[in-house]
């Protein structure tokens, strides 16, 4: 049996822009997104702090070190500029994997830089 469990995730960062005028995603600073080993085009799941929306969208990479958090597209609609959300990435794992699994934690300050970094204890082969 696989059990789908949370693999990553980036905590409380801060909305920095939305963009209505896209074709949808969310851009995250590069940093952020190698820190937490989601990989461009990779789904994710944002949950907003502020007014409790949660939706799913895949994750582009933004510039790296800039902070940037950027609703695109019809999760623009989802958040405003300031609003902090959790963004999350699920990964399959077996059921012995599953048992011995630890996410790995992302947490920014108010400027999306890491603040602290939770390692994970991975899977050996990705």
């Amino acid at each position: 049996m696989l059990r789908q469990m949370l693999r990553a995730k980036i905590h409380r960062a801060t909305v920095t822009e939305a963009c209505l005028e896209y074709e949808g995603s969310i851009t995250i600073d590069e940093n952020l997104l190698e820190a937490a080993g989601i990989l461009p085009f990779e789904l994710v799941m944002i949950s907003n702090l502020n007014n409790g929306e949660r939706f799913t969208t895949y994750a582009m990479a933004g510039t790296r070190g800039s902070g940037e958090i950027v609703l695109n597209g019809p999760t623009a609609r989802k958040a405003v500029v300031g609003d902090k959300v959790i963004i999350f990435c699920y990964e399959f794992y077996a059921e012995d994997e599953a048992k011995r699994h630890q996410p790995k934690i992302i947490l920014v300050d108010d400027k999306n830089h890491i603040s602290h970094h939770k390692p994970t204890h991975s899977r050996s082969a990705h």
